[in-house]
């Protein structure tokens, strides 16, 4: 199996896992967080699709990210400014998380743009190296594997919250 096939698959299934979480979860649910500075669902989504769109439109493919040309940023009723990382716990407590359908449209546009950016890659691109601000120096291959890594993390994240309201795997 080639490297670009077995990203694929597991940018495939990390989607199943985000639909399979947030399945049957309503605004109140997303937005809701167990303390003081603690994440809710919706904020750990917008940082998830923000931080996907910037590894692979700004960091692998030289382009302006899809929250400024698409202006999901208006969408999202957020600042244009809005980052989506590096929260202070006064932050975290006063963010305010978007519709719920608004913020799946995001994460699901930037899924498929995700997607698109790896079927069009061509022979060769997974080993050009890259310069990240929080990494250093790192090959695209790398970045997926940040991306893959990073989303699983999310998902327990969400699944675990997830819990906390509903009881197990309800």
């Amino acid at each position: 199996m080639e490297l670009k096939e077995y990203i694929r698959l597991e940018l495939e299934m990390l989607d199943k896992g985000i639909k399979r979480v947030m399945d049957t979860l309503n605004q109140a649910e997303i937005a809701w967080r167990p303390a003081c500075g603690c994440n809710s669902i919706g904020l750990i989504i917008y940082h998830l699709a923000r931080s996907n769109d910037s590894f692979i439109q700004e960091n692998i493919l030289g382009k302006t990210e899809l929250w400024k040309t698409g202006k999901w940023y208006q969408m999202l009723k957020l600042p244009e400014s809005e980052a989506g990382h590096s929260y202070t716990a006064e932050q975290v407590n006063a963010f305010p998380v978007p519709k719920l359908e608004n913020l799946m449209a995001y994460y699901d546009s930037v899924q498929e743009h995700t997607m698109a950016c790896l079927r069009d890659m061509s022979p060769g691109t997974m080993d050009k190296k890259l310069s990240l601000p929080w990494f250093g120096e790192i090959t695209v291959a790398g970045i997926f594997a940040i991306l893959v890594g990073h989303t699983a993390q999310h998902i327990g994240e969400i699944s675990y919250l997830r819990g906390l309201q509903h009881g197990l795997d309800k």
